[in-house]
């Protein structure tokens, strides 16, 4: 028992797990509440694209020397405004979209890589995060922007779930759904760069949506996902923080890892949605089935 309790605690006199702890509380947070929306558009695959966009934004300002995160931020920010108006389009898919800009984004990023001769400590950080080296500084520009994000989503919850759900609808009752589709696009995309600290670029999409999705497995009230969402994913990353400081393992994976273990658990477990709860009620058609069948066997025997 005192050893759980130590593995409780020791980590909170360390000052970078301090800010490392509080980095992946709101960062968790901020991904579970955004990713609702995401995860009910059906746009997986944008948080992907974005998180890979911003791969030559990174690229250049590490060629110019310049700030990485801000570089990350306009490149991405670029794709995502370019996908929201090419996909208005409506003979083109949405995920065809963003599939073009995806690949074209990534491999700028591969052609301006390779005109440097090695990679840095400051380029891999983007790439695979580097929660542990955050400053105090960082810790309150992630819960400003969250906060502001989170405030913007929540003001549009009920138009972003309309464009979601039924866009020519949407559409037709007078909603500016280009200017939503912006709206989300930049508001996705601002949380990914703002979690590229925590979990870098290669494993962000598992932050963004794995809350969510784990969420939507429970409930299908939009509130009730949301703080579901919101909480997986600050809990997620603080276990995840704990696992990689009692094990001596990567933080960013520690964190997609706890996060992944969840969402398997409610998938099996879930009392409505999940694999035991489906399968235990078809359990009972089965067997009225076979005992029909088998009556029907029975007279006909007779």
């Amino acid at each position: 028992m005192s050893e759980f309790l130590s593995l409780l605690t020791d980590p909170w006199a360390l000052p970078f797990m301090r800010r490392a702890f509080a980095v992946a509380g709101i960062v968790g947070l901020v991904c579970g509440v955004v990713g609702v929306y995401v995860v009910l558009r059906g746009m997986a695959f944008i948080g992907d694209a974005v998180a890979h966009s911003a791969f030559p934004g990174v690229a250049l300002a590490y060629a110019f020397e310049g700030n990485l995160l801000l570089g990350g931020a306009a490149a991405g920010v670029t794709t995502a405004v370019l996908i929201a108006f090419v996909s208005q389009n409506r003979r083109l898919k949405e995920d065809t979209v963003i599939g073009v800009f995806f690949a074209f984004a990534f491999g700028l990023g591969i052609v301006l890589v390779s005109t440097r001769d090695s990679w840095t400590t400051d380029l891999s950080s983007f790439l695979f995060g580097q929660v542990l080296a955050v400053e105090a500084a960082d810790v309150w520009r992630v819960a400003g922007i969250g906060a502001v994000l989170v405030a913007v989503v929540l003001a549009l919850r009920k138009e972003l779930v309309a464009v979601s759900l039924d866009r020519e609808t949407a559409r037709a009752s007078g909603l500016p759904v280009l200017g939503l589709d912006l709206t989300l696009y930049i508001v996705v995309t601002a949380t990914i760069v703002m979690s590229l600290e925590a979990v870098g670029n290669i494993l962000v999409l598992a932050l963004l949506i794995t809350p969510a999705a784990t969420a939507r497995l429970l409930t299908e009230r939009l509130w009730t996902m949301t703080l579901l969402a919101s909480l997986f994913g600050c809990a997620g990353s603080m276990a995840g923080l704990y696992a990689s400081y009692a094990y001596d393992l990567a933080a960013g994976g520690s964190v997609v890892v706890v996060l992944t273990a969840l969402f398997v658990v409610v998938w099996l477990f879930a009392p409505r949605h999940g694999l035991l709860a489906r399968h235990l009620g078809r359990l009972p058609s089965y067997v009225r089935f076979q005992s029909v069948r088998t009556a029907a066997q029975g007279s006909r025997i007779h």
